[in-house]
């Protein structure tokens, strides 16, 4: 069993018929889609595990591919028009690229909203993959270090 299985395992999010995992379920998501949102669904998945070989990948919210590295790092939902990456903390993150197309008005979350025939700048969306990872692992750090110490 890999170290990703195991998590998935812990974290008790398993949501699917049979026991499926939820890299199967999101493989079968793909699958199911058979039209150009699936192969970019597909293509995202990928770099999310190029630029983060530990990701964790999750299925939420009765349908919902997550991606996680000590906290979410983005989701990608399909529409009918569009694949939406949200990013949990993306409003905290920078953005030089200017990949943030959608949820701009946020306080916490940005997201990125990929159209048939659009090219993703792919090592642009790796890079803000790896700064959420970081933000994840700061944050996840940060609590535990200003604990005040007893007396």
């Amino acid at each position: 069993m890999t170290k990703a299985t195991t998590a998935m395992k812990k974290s008790g999010s398993m949501e699917g018929e049979g026991g499926d995992t939820p890299s199967q379920l999101i493989d079968a998501r793909i699958s199911e889609l058979s039209d150009w949102r699936g192969e970019t669904l597909a293509r995202v998945r990928t770099l999310i595990k190029q630029a983060d070989p530990e990701v964790v990948e999750e299925w939420k919210w009765r349908g919902v591919p997550v991606w996680e590295h000590a906290g979410i790092i983005c989701t990608g939902e399909t529409y009918k028009n569009v694949v939406k990456m949200t990013f949990a903390k993306g409003a905290s993150l920078e953005d030089p690229s200017g990949l943030f197309n959608s949820s701009l008005e946020g306080n916490t979350r940005r997201a990125i909203d990929i159209h048939e025939g659009d090219k993703i700048d792919e090592e642009a969306l790796k890079a803000l993959i790896r700064a959420a990872v970081a933000l994840n692992m700061s944050v996840r750090a940060t609590p535990r270090s200003q604990k005040p110490k007893s007396a």
